[in-house]
């Protein structure tokens, strides 16, 4: 059954679409009242976020749209320090959209949020004019576990971890596209897990990001310059799987600006870095994590070759691969 612009008209067809399909998924005490807008429960402060996902295809391997609303939010909330509480979801949907679909991207995100420990307590679906495409805006609201963890808190002599495998979820996506057959599947996931390992740790993490469009070079780039310093990158340390690695040789990809969806880097002091990398790879998320650099005293970003060399390492410029999350 393929959606058609009655899906949006407000009258019967809406309320089988949010009955049928999203109450069914998304059902909980707070989304269940159907009102105009959720009361919610947090103390203390509070994040608070938004993202808007349009990846094309809207599935691909090792997930599909809705988990990558779900995680992507998920994550933008646990590397401000926050536990994730809350999650709002707008769909927009073209008209020829097949109903099933719409109805597994849903199963999808149930089945995410879950594992983040999340409930979806509001959304909204519009119906227009298309040839079957389907957008998801996301809000997310969470409880700050953790103040004064930001991307302008890295200091001279602090250590980088990287949770794992690089260009993964780019890889994924291309590889779909071009039509490209291997066994490389997107990392998309939620951090939460990897961000309270740290936290019972008692580590002191200076700042946290998740690595996605841009890539590893883009964020770092984006720290030191916030923060002030320099960083020094060690090119053996950074992990890419065997996979990506052949993939990225044939298309002449860089894997340090290939977007992820399942990585992220906490900035530690060097004296918890070896406890920071443990509790790191306590996650399933972050089991190949590594050290991957230090922070320094002056700008930009530099890396080590394996060669003893040494190159700098800019920002992404111009257009990465487009629709990727």
């Amino acid at each position: 059954m393929k959606i058609d612009m009655t899906y949006g008209s407000g009258g019967k067809q809406t309320g089988d679409l949010i009955n049928q399909v999203f109450l069914k998924h998304f059902s909980n005490p707070v989304l269940n009242r159907l009102e105009d807008a959720a009361v919610l429960s947090i103390s203390g402060k509070i994040a608070y976020t938004t993202d808007s996902f349009v990846v094309t295809p809207l599935f691909f391997r090792g997930g599909n749209i809705g988990k990558l609303a779900v995680c992507g939010t998920v994550n933008d909330l646990s590397m401000m320090g926050a536990v994730p509480k809350y999650l709002t979801a707008g769909f927009i949907i073209e008209e020829g959209a097949e109903l099933k679909d719409v109805e597994t991207i849903a199963e999808t995100m149930t089945l995410a949020a879950k594992e983040a420990g999340v409930s979806i307590v509001a959304g909204d679906t519009k119906v227009v004019e298309g040839s079957g495409g389907i957008y998801i805006n996301t809000s997310g609201i969470g409880e700050i576990k953790k103040e004064g963890i930001t991307i302008s808190g890295c200091k001279p002599g602090d250590v980088i971890i990287l949770s794992g495998n690089l260009g993964d979820h780019h890889a994924a996506i291309l590889s779909e596209r071009m039509g490209i057959e291997n066994e490389i599947a997107s990392d998309c996931a939620p951090l939460c897990t990897i961000v309270a390992n740290l936290f019972e740790a008692d580590i002191d993490v200076r700042c946290m990001r998740d690595v996605t469009r841009g890539g590893l070079a883009t964020v770092l780039n984006e720290a030191a310059d916030q923060s002030g310093c320099s960083v020094e990158l060690l090119e053996e340390a950074i992990p890419v799987s065997r996979e990506v690695k052949g993939f990225c040789d044939i298309l002449g990809l860089d894997p340090l600006y290939m977007a992820n969806e399942g990585k992220m880097i906490a900035v530690v002091p060097e004296g918890q870095a070896e406890e920071a990398l443990k509790a790191v790879k306590k996650s399933p998320y972050g089991t190949n994590a590594r050290i991957i650099g230090t922070i320094l005293e002056g700008k930009g970003v530099r890396m080590k070759t394996k060669f003893m060399g040494s190159r700098t390492i800019d920002v992404l410029y111009g257009e990465g691969l487009p629709r990727i999350c």
